[in-house]
């Protein structure tokens, strides 16, 4: 098997895995990386990149969101998951596990099925046009594990604690009462944050990673892909984060009219005062928390790549 590089295709510095390193690396990831296949561990490793950034992170997403919710200062979201008790903090974790653990997958390997596709079929086509089409597609084709988003919302927000139960007692009290429907309510803010922002991280990766002092050791490359992919996470969640809170409180609902995303918006807009710093309050959590979840996702997805 061929040296595996740390940056993507479209950055010209590309560093090699030594022979010595990759003894180091342990002969299992490389017959497990075999078993794979070149393209097939691009999902594996997306996916447990993202397992390890939901056990981390989750807490912190729980704060947040109850700040998206209901517009609270940070230290009363902390006051209300101290109330509720540390039985109920990790309650809602398996949806998101469920739900990014195979969106993340599906990122990163459709973005490069789709890229090799694209390439194959559209000779001719400039480079940067194919890779922000793969980008744009994967994110939209994430959209169809929105139901997992959807009871994380509820299984989160604590006005129905006592209705929902867990994972699976949502999905059936949503699908006997209200049917497939309900459980993409929301969907049109998932779908405009999903591929501009997916277009602009895989566009941007590259060309950051460059800027940043050349790795002369693996530690020094895992260091850069965490500031590389921290970087481009808390800046694209403070540009998509209104699509976030409209998401938020679109999903809260159970039951009832489909109200349009731009009519959401509004209404929020209006109950925080017409203030943008209102409409933003939880965006300095969800700066530091992406900072956190991206750059444990970008490390965690490189390095696998280096073992398998």
């Amino acid at each position: 098997m061929g040296a595996i590089t740390t940056m993507d295709p479209e950055s010209p510095r590309q560093p090699q895995v030594l022979p010595q390193q990759q003894g180091k690396l342990g002969k299992g990831g490389l017959a497990l990386g075999a078993v794979l296949g070149h393209q097939g561990k691009h999902y594996v490793c997306g996916s447990v990149a993202a397992f390890t950034n939901i056990i981390v992170t989750f807490p912190i997403q729980k704060v947040l969101f109850r700040q998206q919710l209901h517009g609270v200062r940070a230290g009363e979201a902390v006051r209300q998951l101290q109330r509720e008790g540390i039985r109920n903090l990790y309650r809602g974790l398996l949806p998101p596990l469920l739900q990014k653990t195979t969106t993340i997958a599906i990122m990163f390997g459709l973005y490069k099925d789709f890229c090799r596709l694209l390439q194959r079929h559209a000779r001719g086509t400039p480079e940067i046009v194919t890779r922000s089409i793969s980008a744009a597609l994967a994110g939209t084709a994430e959209a169809v594990l929105m139901p997992f988003e959807r009871v994380q919302t509820l299984l989160q927000d604590h006005r129905h604690n006592g209705r929902f139960h867990n994972t699976a007692h949502t999905f059936r009290t949503l699908l006997r009462d209200y049917g497939v429907k309900e459980c993409y309510r929301g969907l049109v803010p998932v779908l405009l944050r999903n591929g501009p922002s997916n277009v602009l991280f895989f566009g941007l990766r590259g060309p950051i990673k460059q800027r940043l002092p050349e790795a002369q050791n693996r530690i020094g490359h895992l260091v850069n892909d965490f500031v590389c992919g921290g970087l481009l996470g808390a800046g694209l969640g403070i540009m998509f984060y209104p699509l976030n809170v409209v998401k938020s409180r679109a999903q809260a609902q159970v039951g009832g009219a489909f109200v349009p995303c731009w009519q959401v918006l509004m209404t929020v807009w209006r109950e925080r005062g017409g203030s943008i710093v209102l409409l933003f309050r939880g965006a300095t959590l969800n700066y530091h928390r992406s900072l956190l979840s991206w750059g444990i996702i970008n490390a965690t997805y490189e390095l696998l790549l280096k073992v398998m």
